[in-house]
């Protein structure tokens, strides 16, 4: 699995300190951590919720006295520089791609890796597409953001983007939640609405953006 090798190559960095910005509930946070016996990290999202379910995944996985949680923009992330920085779909948070990696970078100690992952295109998108995904106006391709990055100041390491599998995989699950609340909630007054956000949120996936926006997934180095 891509999470698996991405974990393996930050935690081959040997860090002492990670910082995840925008870390949801920090799945990839706790696995480096949990690879890494001497690290420490902290997490940041503004989700009180996914923040929540991260404390209870630090705490079943034994890793509660080396990560802490806090509830902030990643924006407004000003810890001390960390070894392995780690900012996964949440570029928005800052701006574009641009002004995420020129905020990441004083946040990455020099020598450290740099794991960012964000929406790119695959093929050109029509403008209709660009008008129904709102705040994708400043997308580029996987070539535009590794120039983005060396631009900031990185260097590539590992380059990638996801797989269809990994989008059909991606989508199916975001789905499946709602979809596993309607099968046993089909009288509930929220039930109509849901079920138009789901059915919306498909149709555009599978007759939309399929196959036009991607996810990269880079790592990348700041200079010793």
């Amino acid at each position: 699995m891509r999470a698996h090798r991405l974990v393996a190559a930050l935690a081959a960095a040997d860090p002492r300190t990670v910082l995840d910005a925008g870390c949801g509930w920090g799945e990839l946070l706790l696995q480096v951590l949990a690879c890494v016996p001497a690290a420490s990290g902290v997490g940041v999202d503004t989700d009180p919720r996914a923040l929540a379910r991260g404390r209870a995944n630090a705490d079943s996985l034994g890793l509660t006295d080396r990560v802490r949680f806090v509830e902030a923009a990643a924006a407004e992330a000003t810890q001390e520089p960390a070894d392995v920085v780690i900012c996964l779909g949440s570029s928005q948070a800052f701006g574009s791609s641009a002004d995420a990696l020129h905020a990441l970078y004083p946040l990455l100690r020099p020598g450290g890796r740099l794991l960012f992952g964000d929406a790119i295109w695959e093929r050109p998108p029509t403008a209709e597409l660009i008008e129904q995904l709102a705040g994708l106006g400043t997308v580029t391709d996987l070539a535009g953001v590794v120039d983005i990055a060396i631009d900031a100041g990185f260097r590539p390491l590992s380059i990638g983007s996801a797989s269809r599998a990994e989008w059909e995989e991606f989508e199916s699950g975001y789905l499946a939640d709602w979809e596993e609340w309607l099968l046993g909630n089909t009288k509930h007054p929220d039930a109509g609405h849901i079920r138009a956000a789901a059915d919306a949120h498909r149709d555009q996936w599978l007759r939309g953006y399929r196959d036009v926006l991607g996810f990269s997934y880079l790592i990348i180095g700041r200079s010793a």
